[in-house]
This record gives structure tokens, sequence and C-alpha cells, in this order.
């Protein structure tokens, strides 16, 4: 007896291959087998939206084996990852295959461990069609709308742009906002802060002026603030009153796949792409030393904070053998989802908490680490107990000549910790941004020493630019899009250079990304407007759950969008909108014309505006500090007919020097040539004769 299993990856595959024995053949699929045809639109929109499925170019041999595989198995089980994406790969194997769909074949593992694959396979399920049509109502519509709408907007600004149903509200939260901050019109305020210190200790605190006796006061220019100073020149300081207070903190709880991207960029400075990257390989498997291959934690893909009661048991019970009974909450803590979340999955959790991340730590990449750290801190901070904190707030009285008719008040608070807790493990203090300190001891009536007093102008902030983790916190609270698909949008929007990243972090639109959704807010107001993307968030949710036709849903949204789509190509006939990153100085050499940047399907070139009277062109190239270690010419950057980057001459084609490493500023120390940095992240001199090379780094990124 032989029996065929086919998960999506060879890590997952070697994995569970690990605990299923001999018997078991175990394959991988690489992802999806079928998907729509790239070059047309697939989708037969006057037959109920029947979509046309291919095989994936390079996946026929594959197939084939796979094929061979099952004609000789005696069982074939469908594993691939538990989810919609998932769902719909076990369903489309199953149709290349020949398999019955009434057959229980599919099976689900939410962690790859042992007893989670033994207990999958031992309970196969029918393939889930509900899932499986959400899975196909996302992809129809989303190729609907790039498919009809990425030519018009191509064809109205210029060649090879797209426009997505997710991603172009991503955009638009990012352009709303840097419009919001360009009409910022900031405001000033002052403050004024005092330090003292309550004898005979000397050490000090810092209290802020809140108000007078009449209330609270703001010090809306330097007139008020100095007014205020002047109030105070020889000025008695007294603790007017204290409040002290016990405040107990709750851990956060342990990840979803939103959460885990906002705090691995946070913390580790992760983009979400490749926390989700990393995430991966954590749950596929990994050798472990001592273990073998394991998948460290549970499916990544997931919006629930659920916890299964069996890893909740084996939490609590490192945690009391680890820090002790009174490192245990009375009572076990259960976290709410938010509304709408999937609960098909558990919260991100390591596997098995027993293998800690210090044990593992010579078994995994600086980046496995890093994120199995921070999933194993949190999953256990999340069952321990609460950070008990004594706080204390005091008003400060500064009266004049003993007038204590007329005073002005100091507030000064603070917090020293009792019980450490949960924070013994995971300090989630910047999830609050909260930072303080313990005030000396003061009792009312005390007299304080003044140690300094000043004045300090201020003005309000514009709003922040998005980072992405803040963007995804806002995306998950439209309800725009599924955590799942976030990495995927942000990359897309990234490199199609909509957006670029400022200061590493914040996301800031290009004059591109503005134009596309100014276009498309007064065009397709829908399309770009967030309550009306969350809605049809909702509607996958319906299918998925049996209750929503999916078919129907399509025809709701399609007619509508094709109206609005034929409505704006009549009004924008002949229109063209022209970007100031699209237009040069350089000038054509046949009629001295300022040339354009075109693009054409193999990337960007320079053209002459006077077009057709005047048809010159010439490549797109971009400057660098290099000099050609030929000629001495510059050394410029271009692209081949397929996309990629390399260097070449200026000079060409008197000069045929080219080279796909990256010039430097940095002169080689031996010839004073310009330095070339290889993929590899060797640094290294090109001139003939010279030889000179040096490690550098690692692959730039």
């Amino acid at each position: 007896m032989q029996s065929l299993v086919i998960v999506e990856s060879p890590a997952k595959a070697k994995t569970i291959k690990k605990y299923l024995g001999p018997g078991y053949e175990v394959k991988a699929s690489m992802g999806h087998v079928r998907d729509l045809y790239s070059s047309k639109l697939s989708v037969d929109v006057k037959n109920d939206f029947e979509p046309n499925y291919t095989v994936i170019k390079g996946k026929e041999k594959l197939l084939a084996e796979l094929k061979a595989l099952a004609d000789k198995s005696d069982r074939i089980y469908l594993a691939t990852d538990p989810d919609r994406e998932g769902e719909a790969i076990s369903w489309h194997l199953a149709t290349v295959l020949g398999l019955d769909m009434d057959r229980t074949d599919r099976v689900k593992f939410n962690e790859i461990n042992k007893r989670s694959v033994l207990a999958g396979i031992s309970h196969p399920e029918k393939i889930d069609l509900d899932l499986v049509n959400a899975q196909q109502a996302r992809r129809i519509l989303d190729r609907l709308v790039g498919y009809r709408l990425s030519p018009f907007i191509s064809q109205k600004i210029h060649r090879g742009l797209s426009a997505g149903r997710v991603q172009s509200v991503a955009l638009r939260l990012i352009v709303d906002r840097e419009e919001e901050i360009a009409r910022f019109v900031p405001e000033e305020f002052w403050s004024v802060e005092a330090a003292f210190s309550a004898p005979p200790s000397k050490k000090q605190f810092r209290a802020a002026f809140t108000g007078d006796e009449k209330g609270k006061v703001k010090l809306l220019c330097e007139a008020d603030a100095k007014a205020v100073l002047a109030r105070l020149e020889g000025a008695a300081y007294t603790v007017a009153d204290i409040k002290k207070g016990v405040r107990k903190k709750q851990p956060s709880p342990p990840f979803i796949t939103s959460t885990l991207q906002q705090e691995a960029s946070r913390q580790l400075g992760f983009t979400a792409k490749r926390t989700m990257k990393v995430a991966q390989e954590l749950y596929e498997g990994i050798d472990v030393e001592g273990h073998g291959a394991v998948g460290l934690i549970t499916y990544m893909r997931t919006d629930s904070l659920r916890i299964s009661e069996e890893s909740r048991a084996e939490g609590s019970r490192f945690i009391r053998e680890q820090y002790g009974e009174k490192y245990l909450p009375e009572k076990p803590r259960y976290y709410k989802s938010r509304a709408g979340a999937q609960d098909g999955h558990e919260a991100i959790r390591p596997s098995n908490v027993y293998i800690t991340p210090e044990s593992a730590k010579g078994s995994l990449t600086s980046e496995q680490y890093k994120l199995y750290s921070l999933i194993w801190r949190r999953f256990l901070a999340s069952l321990m107990a609460s950070s008990v904190q004594d706080t204390v707030k005091t008003d400060i009285h500064a009266v004049r000549n003993g007038d204590e008719s007329r005073y002005c008040v100091f507030s000064a608070s603070g917090y020293t910790v009792r019980f450490d807790g949960y924070t013994a493990l995971y300090d989630n203090t910047a999830d609050d941004e909260e930072s303080s300190s313990g005030l000396p001891e003061l009792t009312a009536g005390a007299l304080l020493k003044l140690r300094d007093l000043k004045d300090e102008q201020h003005f309000t902030q514009p709003p922040m630019r998005y980072t992405e983790a803040s963007l995804i916190k806002t995306l998950e609270e439209t309800g725009v899009g599924r955590p799942s698909t976030y990495a995927t949008i942000l990359s897309t929007i990234l490199d199609r250079d909509y957006v670029v990243r400022e200061s590493k972090k914040t996301l800031k639109p290009t004059e591109l990304g503005t134009a596309i959704t100014t276009l498309l807010k007064d065009k397709f107001p829908k399309i770009v407007n967030t309550k009306f993307t969350a809605a049809m968030e909702s509607d996958f949710d319906k299918i998925e759950a049996g209750g929503y036709d999916y078919t129907k849903m399509l025809h709701t949204f399609y007619d509508e969008f094709e109206d609005t789509l034929q409505k704006a190509k009549s009004s924008m006939e002949g229109v063209k909108i022209s970007l100031e990153a699209d237009k040069t100085d350089i000038p054509c050499e046949k009629c001295g014309a300022n040339m354009v940047v075109k693009v054409s399907r193999y990337g960007k070139f320079f053209a002459c505006p006077n077009y057709p009277e005047c048809k010159f062109t010439k490549p797109f190239v971009t400057n660098t500090t290099g000099v050609c270690p030929e000629c001495g010419g510059a050394v410029i950057g271009k692209k081949s007919k397929k996309g990629h980057a390399f260097f070449g001459c200026s000079n060409y084609p008197n000069c045929k020097f080219m080279t796909w490493d990256k010039p430097l500023e940095e002169k080689c120390p031996k010839c004073g040539s310009t330095l070339f940095k290889s993929r590899g992240g060797k640094v290294h001199c090109l001139k003939e004769g010279c030889g000179y090379e040096a490690a550098r780094g690692k692959k730039d990124e």
C-alpha cells in the first residue's frame, strides 16, 4: 500500500515525510498549478463569469510526475495550506489529477508536528467548495478590475501601469495622508516646565505648568509663557495633594498576521513581505538540532486570537517551571477576536514552547531566530500574570507673598513596578508609547526646592506619514483586504514606484502614484472607497460560509463597474495626463525640443515630444559616479530588453564595456579606478591587470 500526499513546498514535504514514514510519498506542488491565462481576460462575463484556467507555464512536467504517482497510489491526500488559497490549490490539483470531488482527500494541519500531521491524515475531509468559491470570487474580481482598469490608466498617463482592487485603496490612503500633510497649518503653543527636589533628597523630578486657581490654562504664544514666568518670580512651591493608586497592565494577545507584520516592522525593521517569508519557513519546517525537521510555529495566516486548550496548558506549565506559580494569572485569560475575524486557525504561536529560541538558535538563520523569538515571547507573555504598578500623581502649588488665593499649578506623575509579571519576558511598553519613572517620596504640604524653570516654544505637528506597520493597521481596522494579502499589496505599490520609502520606513506617494489616485477618485470613486472595498471583503466571507452565490456577487459589482468605465472613457477621450517627472532638459538631437520620458513594453526611453513629426528617440539611462575602466568615459545605468539592470560605458558603441556589477563611489586603493560591487557582495576593481578585490558585507537587498 502506497499513499501520495501533496503539499505546497519542499520544506513542508520534508517535515511531513518524517512523521508519516515509508508508506507515504510526499511531494510538493510548488504553489498554484493552474491560474487564469495571463495574456487575456480569461473570464466569460456573458456566461456567469466562467473562469478559463490553464496550467501555469513551467508546471507541465511537475503535473505529469504527480499524475504518474497518483495513478500508482492507493490513496491520495491533498495537504495544501489550510486557507482559501490552499483549498483552491487542492481543488485545482484534484481537477487536473481527475480525483472525485466527493471523496475525502483533503487534510489540514494548523501546525506541522507529529500529533497534528497524524491527526490530519486520520481525519480527511471533502474539499470545501464554498472556500474554493470564495477564492475564485476574489481572483475573478481582481482580474476584472485589473484587466479592465489598468489599460485605461495606462492610456491616460503612460504605458505599463496597473490598478488593483485593494492596492488602489492602499495607495489612496497614502496619497490622502500626504494631502493632509500639505494642507496642515502648524499652530504655535508654549510650555513652562520646572525641575524640583524634595529636601533632604537631592533627586530631581520634572513637573509641567497646567493652570492656575481658575483652572487649566493654555499658553498660545510667548507672551502667555512670559506672563506665567513673571507670576512665578519669588514663588514658594508646595506639594498640594498626592494621589496614589495601583494599576495592572495586561499583556498583548498572541500574534495574528497583521499584528505580527506590525511588530516585526517596529521591533525588527522587517518589511511585511520579509516577515511573511520567514514565518512561512518557520511554519513549514526547519531541521532543529535534537528534534529533526519540525514546524516551529502554527499557520501564520490568521486573524483569530483563539488558542487551543492544549497549547494553553503547555505554555502555562512552562511558565510555572521557569518563573514560578505567581507568574500565572488567577484565572486563564481569553482574548476576543475582532468582529468578522475568521476562526479557522489559532493565533500564531510556537508549536512546542519547550523548543526555546535559544535552544534552536544554532539551527536558525538570523532572521528566523529573531522572528521566532518574537512569536515565542509574545505567546508566553499572553498567558502570564499582569504587571502591577504603583502610581503617584501630585499637584504642586506655586504661591507668591503667601497669598494662597492666587497660585499656579504644576503637575507630575510617575510609577514604580511592584510586580513585573509578563514584562519579565515581553515588555510591550512601546505598544502604548508610555514611559515614566517613579517620583521621590512626597508628603502633602512639603516645601519643594526649585532647581530649574524654563519656557519652550512648540508647534503642532502634521499627521505622520504611514509606515508599513501603520498602513497595515489602518487596512485591518477599515476591513480592506485580508492580512494574508497585505505584504503583496505593499510590495506592488513600492515595486511600481507609486510609493517610495522615506527614511527607510515612512511611505510617500510619488507624482505617478498621486496622479493615478486622483484619476481613480474622480472617475472610479467606489473602487478607491474603503467602505465599498470592505463590503466586498464581507461578501467573500459570506460566500465562504455558504450563504452567498459568488456569481451573483460578481454580477452586482461588474454591471455597475463596466458602466462607470465606459463613462470614464467617453469623458476623457483624447485626454492625456502629463507628469512633471516625465519632462527633461535633454534637447532632441534632431529638432531641439526638450525630450520626455516614455514607457514601452521594454521599459523607459527618451522621446521627442513633437512625435509624429519628429520620431527621434534614445535609450533611457541613469547617471552614476563610476568611470569606465577601459576608456575613462562615464558609467551609466541601463536596462536590457527583459528589464534587467546593467551598467555600461556612455561612449558605446565605440567602447563596449558592460557589467552587471554596481559602480561604487569608492576608488580602488591599488590603481585609483572605480570599484564595483557584485551581486554576491564582493567589491573588486575591473581595471585590466589590477586584480584588486575585498570582501564587502552582505548582498544588496
